[in-house]
């Protein structure tokens, strides 16, 4: 799967092309500081400049690209301090998303998640990086729905935006992604023993282990 198969059904079309240069930018076809072209892009993704600009908008709006005057749009650059901080932020939302979870969490919901789960493992079986990430963001995405905190899950999905590409970079690492896995197991466990003390650790811990392999790949960088 790339950005350029993504479904594009109930969306309009500056939202279609939105969501795929959105999987072009997590994959790392488009890297951090890549200026992007229009006629390139206009030719890949199959639109107009209209469309085509107002999905810059929308991700310049999501953090995920700057527009400079008369230079067009580039990807954002992280820098140390930036990654360090969402991080820190965002582990402390997912750790309170889980223990609301545990709260309002039903047996229909994990029958959900354990069948995501499943096909997260097939995907990771198989060294389906796009796939197994595409299901990972459901099935935090579905975390934070499951806590029904509107304010919450605004701000959970606001900081994420930027940091999708950090989170499906870190999987390249295969230890560090079967470790991702293992720790995804243990969540729908605590889960489903409605332990919020237990969730909330793994899903802090879980954000710290990637915290560590971003910043490691920017030492790298």
């Amino acid at each position: 799967m790339d950005g350029s198969t993504l479904p594009i059904a109930r969306l309009t079309l500056p939202e279609a092309a939105a969501e795929r240069l959105r999987t072009l930018i997590i994959e790392g076809v488009l890297p951090p500081g890549a200026k992007l072209n229009e006629r390139e892009l206009c030719e890949r993704l199959g639109v107009s400049r209209t469309p085509l600009r107002e999905a810059f908008r929308m991700l310049a709006g999501d953090g995920l690209l700057v527009q400079l005057p008369n230079r067009g749009a580039q990807v954002v650059v992280l820098s140390r301090d930036d990654v360090r901080h969402a991080f820190e932020l965002m582990a402390a939302l997912e750790g309170l998303a889980g223990e609301l979870a545990v709260q309002r969490v039903t047996d229909e919901d994990l029958a959900y998640l354990r069948g995501l789960q499943a096909d997260m493992e097939a995907a990771h079986a198989r060294h389906d990086l796009p796939t197994y990430y595409a299901i990972n963001r459901t099935i935090h995405d579905r975390l934070n729905a499951i806590a029904a905190n509107p304010i919450l899950t605004h701000a959970f999905r606001t900081l994420n935006a930027r940091l999708h590409a950090l989170r499906f970079r870190s999987n390249l690492n295969v230890a560090k992604w079967n470790q991702a896995v293992a720790e995804h197991r243990d969540m729908i466990a605590a889960l489903a023993a409605r332990d919020g003390a237990a969730l909330r650790d793994l899903l802090i811990r879980h954000l710290r282990a990637k915290q560590q392999t971003a910043l490691e790949a920017l030492e790298a960088d």
